[in-house]
């Protein structure tokens, strides 16, 4: 989701790595629950967060669709989002304890927070936001710990070039504003709706997904929005 502020107005000023350590850590939140209400339609979910959520909890993306999620125009394209209920605005996966169901596959934003993603020619960072945890006297901890995910740098990739096919997408849009709902059917049909295997590895599919996508519509490996 794109936003109109600077980096000096929403981080620490600083850009980080994998293997540096930021401000972030608490051992225990202790029911606090803060950064999973009230965030709107900001939690905006890739093809891998969707997967993870359907083998979790055995459902198909449509059946995710009907309980948990939302579509919402994002950015100029329809993307799936997660849901935001009652007067608190809780993410529906939360539990009466306040605590996350899924945690274990919870989404790429959810791992992050309160890191963030700055990209820049064809590449990411991560920045700290700032006033965003509640928490107080926060710890350092290696980021590629924070972000609890397995092989990291093919992770890393993976968002990378999953951004930029997006704004690829919305460059698209922009230009044959008549084909916006053909595009985003074909980019939920093609990379949320249509089935991972799960004994296949999950990237190679995506890899596969996203040549044929590029082919589809011209774009080249270098094109970087």
């Amino acid at each position: 989701m794109r936003r109109n502020v600077t980096l000096q107005e929403i981080s620490d000023g600083n850009l980080y790595s994998r293997h540096d350590l930021v401000r972030v850590g608490t051992g225990d939140c202790k029911g606090c629950h803060a950064c999973c209400c009230g965030t709107g339609h900001a939690v905006v979910l890739d093809p891998l967060d969707v997967y993870r959520m359907a083998k979790r909890l055995d459902l198909s993306f449509m059946g995710l669709m009907q309980e948990y999620l939302e579509a919402r125009l994002i950015d100029g394209l329809v993307l799936p989002t997660l849901r935001m209920v009652g007067e608190e605005e809780r993410c529906t996966f939360l539990n009466g304890e306040g605590r996350c169901r899924i945690h274990e596959d919870r989404p790429g934003i959810c791992r992050l927070f309160p890191l963030a993603r700055y990209y820049e020619s064809g590449r990411f960072a991560y920045i700290l936001q700032v006033g965003e945890c509640q928490k107080s006297n926060l710890t350092k901890v290696k980021v590629k710990t924070w972000m609890d995910e397995p092989n990291l740098p093919v992770y890393e990739d993976f968002v990378t070039r999953w951004h930029y096919f997006l704004k690829n997408m919305e460059a698209y849009v922009q230009e044959q504003p008549e084909d916006a709902q053909a595009v985003s059917m074909y980019v939920l049909n093609t990379f949320y709706a249509a089935p991972y295997k799960e004994e296949e590895d999950f990237y190679q599919q995506f890899d596969q997904r996203l040549a044929e996508a590029k082919d589809s519509f011209g774009i080249e490996e270098e094109q970087l929005i």
